[in-house]
């Protein structure tokens, strides 16, 4: 299935399908604009990372392409400004930017509501209910699994991507800094070497993380440059993306070619012809 684009605007030759196996668009700006677009101030170091942070100071955004680990995308909500984050997330540098921006845009709509960005999960609260994260991956054929005690994981068919939730307690820090948090999203063949993974500590509020399972299990593909897909994700589907149709013509147009192909009229000629008043012929020579 195509996704209904205008071919003239697609930056890509194929379509990557599934598209948890597209890779990164390695454009950092379609993930950043919808926090821009409410006025969040955007700044930057002298190695070219760049950070975007809310008004009121209570989230902040790093883009982090020169940054010590593999962490591209870190994204921290606070409830005191000065105090450990609420929560946070990170995207790898091998995450496809739609996922990215799927968060962004659903962070900017809670950021307008209010406080709602900080709100922790609570299952007693139906809004807050943490099935809600899997509900999107269930509807489109994902199935549970239970790769060791204390993990649930759901996947789809054909085991090429996860995502797994941790009980039990874990270390606040530790969920901030490294791979063990309380959500972990990847993709490939294998967890230890994975082609992009992300990350949600506790407290990440639900409606942020159902935005990129949506985004992350939806069917249609994510167009891609054949050069920078994944060298193993060979069984990932390409479909070169066919350059656009030409226009079908009005009837005007073809009124208009068919005029231009009529042959031209040929040029009027007065050809004289005989008449009484005209010179008589000279005699012949004689005999």
């Amino acid at each position: 299935m195509r996704p209904d684009n205008d071919l003239r605007t697609i930056d890509g030759d194929v379509y990557v399908s599934p598209r948890y196996l597209a890779g990164t668009t390695g454009i950092g700006d379609p993930a950043l604009a919808p926090l821009l677009d409410l006025g969040w101030e955007l700044e930057h170091d002298d190695l070219d990372n760049c950070y975007v942070t809310a008004p009121d100071h209570r989230v902040r955004l790093g883009y982090l392409p020169e940054g010590e680990d593999d962490g591209l995308w870190r994204i921290n909500a606070y409830e005191d400004p000065f105090g450990p984050p609420t929560w946070g997330v990170c995207f790898n540098d091998s995450c496809p930017t739609e996922f990215v921006r799927a968060f962004t845009t659903e962070l900017a709509k809670a950021y307008e509501k209010g406080f709602a960005y900080l709100a922790a999960p609570d299952t007693r609260d139906s809004d807050h209910d943490p099935y809600l994260v899997v509900t999107p991956l269930i509807d489109r054929g994902w199935e549970f699994h239970k790769p060791e005690p204390g993990v649930f994981a759901i996947r789809p068919a054909d085991r090429l991507a996860s995502l797994e939730f941790t009980a039990g307690p874990l270390d606040p820090e530790g969920e901030l800094t490294s791979r063990t948090a309380r959500w972990h999203l990847w993709a490939g063949s294998s967890i230890d070497r994975p082609a992009w993974y992300a990350t949600a500590s506790t407290n990440t509020p639900v409606a942020l993380l159902t935005a990129v399972t949506r985004c992350v299990s939806d069917p249609a593909p994510l167009p891609r440059w054949r050069v920078n897909t994944f060298s193993y994700s060979k069984r990932a589907q390409l479909i070169p993306i066919l350059p656009p149709r030409p226009a079908v013509p009005t009837p005007l147009d073809v009124q208009r070619t068919a005029a231009s192909r009529r042959p031209a009229a040929l040029p009027t000629v007065s050809v004289p012809r005989w008449s009484t008043t005209s010179r008589p012929a000279l005699p012949g020579p004689r005999r």
